[in-house]
């Protein structure tokens, strides 16, 4: 373990002579003195009972005993406890990369029951074994859409949620990508690589999206898919979105996972791991990696992306969430945060709040007078009210944790 101790002072001064310097401070003068960071305000160093009781002493001032109604990405999701105790099993914990199949295929099986699931779930032929996140996954499902169609413009529609449009600004500057913000899909988009549209959108609301002549990209909550249709049936080409609702909890917002499934002849243009199933020389099921399309399995310049890391570990995550909540426990959870949902908006309506959704799943836009006199109001009875979005505007969200209780104390507080 000697490799991993922090070199003392004699054996700094040391490499600092092998290499003609004095002191390692004269590693950093070519950085201009305007772009360097003067001091980190950190305290003494501590010893680790000293830092136990610190870090205790700070856990304590967190509140969590609030009752959550907020959503827009990250929603408070019931998570069996078992899900926890197996992916903390050190087969999963240190079988981290799966590039060696006959000590991991524990990991390769996982990654191939989880695209199976999300293949189920979005109706699409083929999937991946996880992306970063929804946003990582909305903006690689544009590129790939470019890639297939040779377009570089795309249509995006502004319901989508905020944190992904930041990361498709990002990804699109660089590679030159041109995106039309639309509040609605145009009458012809032959002219775009792809349309791209959220269902349920980041304010709640339903979208069918209609029959493009470019391809079409949904971002979607697969608990969603629970009780609404998959994207397969009106015609998607590519289904992207994050796992977070299958099994993950809030943890501040992250980490999770983001997933991405297509139709079977663009399978190769799709990023990201893909395990596949076979049988070994003596006729046993065996699982590898698979049309291997990342940029450290081929050339560079034939890499669908630079994919380098998945959400293994989340993605086993919800492996274990679907698999044990089954296909019924799994729709009574989407029919329980709908319900609330739907139960809330109405009572909010008998108390004159007007409800601006005309067709949503689990989540919704209210009109109020003051957004901050709201929120302050439900904070101070231990409830969290939903995201502020405008002045008068909150986005307001039910999960199947919400009681019908709950629900009354949060009307009852306005």
């Amino acid at each position: 373990m000697k490799n991993f101790l922090v070199h003392n002072e004699q054996i700094t001064q040391q490499m600092c002579k092998e290499i003609g310097i004095n002191n390692v401070e004269d590693l950093f003068q070519q950085i201009p003195e305007t772009a360097r960071m003067k001091k980190l305000n950190l305290p003494d160093g501590m010893s680790e009972m000293e830092t136990q009781k610190a870090i205790k002493k700070l856990a304590k001032t967190n509140n969590t005993d609030y009752i959550s109604f907020l959503g827009g990405g990250i929603y408070n999701k019931f998570v069996p406890a078992c899900i926890a105790q197996v992916a903390n099993r050190f087969e999963f914990n240190t079988a981290y990369t799966p590039y060696q199949p006959e000590i991991s295929q524990g990991t390769l099986q996982v990654m191939y029951e989880f695209q199976t699931m999300i293949c189920r779930l979005t109706g699409m032929d083929i999937a991946n074994a996880t992306v970063y996140d929804a946003g990582t996954a909305c903006a690689e499902a544009i590129l790939m859409a470019c890639r297939i169609s040779k377009k570089y413009k795309v249509c995006v529609l502004n319901s989508l949620n905020p944190e992904y449009k930041k990361v498709i600004k990002t990804y699109t500057y660089s590679q030159s990508i041109e995106v039309d913000w639309v509040d609605e899909i145009p009458e012809t988009t032959e002219g775009y690589a792809c349309v791209l549209v959220q269902t349920p959108n980041y304010y709640g609301e339903i979208i069918q999206p209609k029959k493009s002549e470019s391809l079409l990209v949904v971002c979607c909550d697969p608990s969603t898919l629970s009780i609404l249709k998959p994207p397969s049936e009106y015609n998607a080409d590519i289904v992207v979105g994050d796992t977070q609702t299958l099994g993950i909890p809030m943890n501040f917002g992250g980490p999770t996972a983001g997933f991405m499934a297509c139709k079977e002849k663009y399978m190769r243009q799709l990023p990201g791991r893909l395990a596949g199933r076979t049988v070994d020389k003596e006729g046993n099921q065996a699982f590898c990696l698979t049309i291997q399309t990342r940029e450290q399995h081929i050339k560079r310049e034939k890499a669908t992306s630079n994919i380098c890391s998945n959400q293994a570990l989340i993605g086993l995550c919800s492996a274990l969430y679907l698999s044990v909540m089954g296909e019924k426990g799994f729709k009574q959870a989407g029919y329980l945060s709908s319900k609330n949902a739907h139960y809330l908006s109405k009572k909010l309506e008998s108390k004159g709040i007007k409800t601006l959704n005309k067709n949503f799943f689990n989540e919704f836009v209210i009109e109020v007078k003051d957004t901050d006199e709201i929120l302050k109001k439900l904070k101070e009875n231990n409830i969290l009210g939903g995201i502020k979005i405008a002045q008068d505007k909150i986005l307001v969200a039910t999960t199947e944790m919400n009681s019908l209780e709950e629900i009354d104390n949060y009307v009852n507080c306005l």
